[in-house]
């Protein structure tokens, strides 16, 4: 029997990671800035009832398309799952851009992960330049995916393990205050649901703008189909990742955006002025503080910095792994598929923290437009690689049952199929095209800032369409599918 050290005979990559690095990897990706900060904007934009059905939404949204992952990733687990299974499943041009979307979408989300740490610093010491903090952080990133896939998978395990247990601590303390054991909230129930604007009064104008912000905060949890290509027990590995990453993720913000919405009105203006700039007025440092917690801004600094750290380290990670995947299939150039005697495609990784870098320039030296439209890209391109998983999924299935293999053959089966995929493709649909609607319902539209939100949609097409039309690659017909021995138990795949 081969060692789990050995390297995956189909790249190369060393089969490393566990159970517990795969759960905390998707978890170190999808909690972060947005469950500690953003929760409590999306409160005082769409009131309780509308930040917590926002929330609710996005989560059934997430469970489909984690379930359609996890059947994919389980039957082919691979490194850059997300473009191989668009290009062998829908088209060549398909997977090429979903590939090259998800690289660049997490290589500039890692600069805005960095953007918050050096915010979080000057916090403490406000007179180090920033670029230091961006510097020493990116540093930190590198050598923690440089050196090691285990060292990595350590890493993001401990990490993420402490957010975990911020997250569970404050909701205790929470509860302990609505229900009168500590001091600094009335045991009153739903009174602040219904004190200044009432739970709903934004209606679904706000529900829609506020999905948007929900879905950012899930993004990550998709990180678990880019790590398939190096666990070391796939099949059993991934379906119990995404069952507990999903349920955790979810009670996480919905009881967390519950106990703020109960403990601090939706209409206090330390909720209006939340954001990555002022990490005082996180929602969490609210609640501890009326808790008579004097040091919790010092406290959730501290968390919230390792947050941004553990997002931007799995960030790292999962478009390093996408490049390598590109280049290995013929799509980038073939130094970045090359990779150190530890496993670890370096090459890919400098290529991604250059441009993490450079991103991070444009924030520094006064080109804020540039950034802007890059921090929008972000949100926008994790809904594009979302449907992408969706239609992925759906083609596969489709064509699997086609040419008569057994369902019983996959490792892992998602329920709700075709229902699962295609609601979770027409939910990601909405969130897109909804950003900003009401632009077009003005006199006059603002065509800038029309072009900053959606700007990541049509360089999308554009790109694929780029690749259909020079390479000049087709829809893959159901019958020409290739699927793996594995899971079809032929002879030849």
């Amino acid at each position: 029997m081969s060692s789990v050290c050995e390297p995956s005979p189909q790249t190369g990559l060393r089969r490393v990671l566990k159970s517990r690095h795969m759960s905390m990897i998707a978890i170190g990706g999808s909690v972060g800035t947005g469950l500690f900060i953003a929760s409590g904007a999306t409160i005082s934009q769409a009131d309780p009832a509308g930040a917590l059905l926002s929330y609710i939404l996005i989560g059934v949204m997430v469970y489909f398309f984690m379930t359609s992952l996890a059947e994919l990733a389980t039957a082919m687990p691979e490194s850059g799952s997300f473009a191989l299974y668009g290009a062998r499943y829908v088209d060549e041009g398909f997977g090429f851009a979903l590939g090259w979307n998800f690289w660049f979408s997490w290589a500039v989300a890692v600069a805005v992960d960095l953007v918050a740490a050096q915010l979080i610093m000057g916090y403490w010491l406000p007179d180090v330049p920033g670029w230091v903090w961006n510097a020493t952080f990116l540093g930190i990133i590198f050598l923690l995916n440089a050196v090691s896939v285990r060292g990595f998978g350590e890493a993001e395990y401990w990490f993420s393990l402490i957010k975990v247990t911020t997250v569970l601590l404050f909701i205790i303390t929470g509860l302990m205050m609505i229900a009168g054991i500590l001091s600094g909230a009335p045991s009153s129930g739903l009174d602040n649901w219904f004190t200044g604007r009432g739970p709903f009064s934004g209606g679904l104008t706000a529900l829609i703008g506020t999905a948007m912000i929900a879905g950012v905060s899930f993004q990550g949890t998709e990180l678990v189909g880019i790590a398939a290509g190096e666990s070391d027990n796939p099949g059993k590995a991934i379906p119990r990742a995404v069952r507990q990453v999903f349920w955790r993720i979810l009670l996480f913000y919905v009881f967390a955006i519950l106990v703020i919405s109960l403990i601090v009105p939706s209409d206090d203006p330390r909720l209006l002025r939340n954001d990555i700039a002022d990490i005082s007025v996180s929602p969490f440092a609210l609640v501890f503080r009326n808790a008579g917690l004097l040091s919790a801004a010092a406290i959730m600094n501290a968390v919230i910095l390792t947050s941004v750290v553990s997002a931007g380290n799995s960030g790292v990670y999962s478009s390093t792994r996408m490049l390598f995947n590109l280049s290995r299939e013929g799509n980038a150039p073939r130094i970045f598929s090359r990779l150190t005697q530890h496993g670890v495609p370096l090459y890919a990784l400098m290529a991604t923290i250059m441009v993490t870098g450079l991103c991070l320039l444009t924030s520094l030296f006064g080109n804020h437009e540039v950034y802007m439209w890059l921090l929008n890209m972000t949100g926008m391109t994790g809904f594009i690689c979302w449907a992408g998983i969706a239609v992925n999924h759906y083609r596969f299935r489709r064509g699997f049952v086609r040419q008569g293999h057994k369902l019983s053959r996959l490792p892992y089966r998602a329920a709700w199929f075709p229902l699962g995929p295609a609601l979770a493709f027409g939910m990601c649909v909405v969130v897109m095209l909804g950003q900003n609607y009401m632009a077009f319902m003005q006199q006059s539209v603002d065509w800038y800032n029309v072009a900053a939100t959606y700007v990541g949609i049509p360089l999308f097409l554009l790109t694929w369409l780029g690749y259909r039309i020079t390479k000049k690659s087709r829809f893959v017909s159901y019958d020409d599918m290739i699927f793996p021995q594995e899971v079809t138990g032929d002879k030849q795949a």
